[in-house]
């Protein structure tokens, strides 16, 4: 949701400027910088191939706080090759490409991340659904008994002879009405949180069953293509990606990472 700020910022772009070029945003960029680089469907491609394992990558998007990438994996070789997302890691590198280390920990270690295992997280994911239902459940029952004791405390005030006097009956009156419409009030936040957490979840189910790289085992000739999901680090400048191809041999891309300046010009 937009901040005042940010709208007040929106429209002094749209208007107060109208007369220059626009206003700047930063928008992310991954691009690759090592391999078989080349334009494909409008994207930068790169290809990177390790004892007859083909791994071929792009940039797709920024989602939630992952790093998509479009990658497909060719088996080249004459025997079965299982592929799993999750075996897909990069090490954070600087601007100058020299590692990046973790600020926790004696001694330091390389700042390292591993890929979101799709099969794990959709898991994850039906779990927080069903946590939620029950969060709701729970939810209705205490709201049934606020109202219950609101009521009972209505009609037990209501026939107290002390407060039978006008000055005591309006008094009773806006508590009791203000304790209802907190109730109510409780009640749609209630059932907000939870569509908006079930919203969420949902895509969340699509993204992990749908988009994502499913584990495969590809036999001679085969591939398989889907998304990859990388934990995002602000810190680095540079992401070199590897995946294990045998015990001692991985295929190695290098991505450059950054936020650029991009005008919004007037059509």
């Amino acid at each position: 949701m937009k901040t005042g700020i940010q709208i007040l910022i929106g429209w002094v772009c749209l208007v107060s400027l109208s007369g220059l070029s626009g206003c700047a945003s930063k928008v992310y960029q991954l691009t690759p910088v090592s391999g078989d680089v080349a334009e494909i469907e409008g994207r930068p491609t790169t290809k990177a191939e390790k004892d007859g394992i083909a791994v071929v990558a792009s940039f797709e998007r920024l989602d939630l706080q992952y790093v998509a990438l479009d990658i497909e994996v060719k088996n080249k070789t004459d025997h079965p090759f299982e592929v799993h997302p999750a075996d897909f890691e990069y090490t954070a590198l600087d601007k100058e490409q020299k590692t990046l280390f973790s600020a926790v920990g004696t001694p330091q270690k390389p700042l390292m991340f591993s890929a979101a295992d799709p099969v794990r997280e959709a898991d994850r994911t039906a779990i927080n659904q069903q946590r939620e239902v029950k969060r709701l459940k729970t939810a209705k029952v205490i709201n049934t008994v606020l109202m219950v004791a609101a009521i009972a405390s209505d009609v037990a005030t209501s026939t107290n002879r002390n407060n039978h006097r006008p000055e005591r009956w309006v008094q009773n009156r806006v508590t009791h009405n203000n304790i209802y419409a907190a109730i109510q009030t409780k009640r749609m936040i209630d059932h907000g949180l939870f569509a908006d957490r079930m919203q969420r979840y949902e895509y969340e189910t699509y993204r992990w069953k749908d988009l994502s790289m499913k584990p495969t085992r590809l036999q001679p000739g085969e591939s398989v293509r889907g998304l990859v999901y990388l934990p995002m680090s602000r810190e680095a400048t540079y992401m070199l990606v590897n995946y294990p191809v045998s015990e001692h041999e991985s295929v190695m891309i290098t991505l450059r990472q950054e936020w650029v300046k991009k005008k919004k010009r007037r059509t």
